[in-house]
């Protein structure tokens, strides 16, 4: 039914409020260079977990855990997520989701099945194609915004960067971008290449950056 390519059985950061399972679905249409996860980028990976073996291994977490997350991969890819989400409600959990935006109509079709969102926002939208290695995909990441900030789901807006990605001039932009969208949640993530920082890391001014959200968060490591 839905192609899963790993478990995370216990996490306190993926879900705020929570302790949550994630679930890892397989398949990305993206290129990201610093993608974390690039065994999940093929629609089929070498070695998966079938949905009824993660179903029964929910079941056995009830009571220990109260959430689940959905995350990639890209887990909108997949069109049976819909119906995923419901039979993991239907036993009891909350339901979270992280995406990067790519599939914005199907988004919006099941945002009212969602307890929390995470929306990974890549870059400024003239920079966004060059992040991707696809074209068009700042337009979907921006009506996907457009759809969770409109839906009223609790959500986060996230950015990974570094300054080999884009100088933090291009950040402060971003800033603005998200700002003038209507965004109030945004995080700020340390990109680290093979676990380590970026070799000419510096941090970013964080009270410039953050002074127009309601919430503003900078994670390291």
């Amino acid at each position: 039914m839905i192609r899963v390519g790993g478990i995370a059985p216990l996490t306190t950061i993926d879900f705020p409020g929570r302790l949550a399972a994630v679930l890892f679905l397989q398949g990305c249409p993206w290129r990201c260079d610093y993608c974390h996860n690039p065994h999940l980028l093929p629609p089929r990976g070498a070695a998966g977990i079938e949905w009824t073996a993660a179903l029964a291994f929910l079941r056995r977490r009830r009571g220990l855990l109260d959430g689940v997350v959905f995350s990639g991969g890209e887990p909108t890819l997949q069109r049976s997520l819909p119906s995923a989400i419901a039979q993991v409600r239907g036993q009891g959990y909350r339901v979270a989701l992280h995406t990067g935006g790519m599939y914005p109509d199907r988004l919006r079709t099941f945002l009212p099945q969602l307890d929390w969102i995470g929306l990974d926002i890549k870059a400024p939208q003239h920079l966004y194609d060059t992040i991707t290695h696809r074209r068009h995909s700042g337009r979907t990441t921006a009506l996907a915004l457009h759809h969770v900030l409109d839906s009223g789901v609790a959500y986060e807006c996230r950015t990974t960067w570094h300054p080999g990605l884009f100088p933090e001039i291009e950040l402060q932009r971003l800033a603005d971008e998200l700002a003038q969208a209507g965004v109030k949640h945004w995080t700020l993530q340390e990109c680290r290449l093979d676990g380590r920082p970026h070799p000419h890391w510096k941090t970013p001014e964080l009270a410039r950056l953050g002074h127009a959200f309601e919430t503003f968060t900078f994670r390291r490591g």
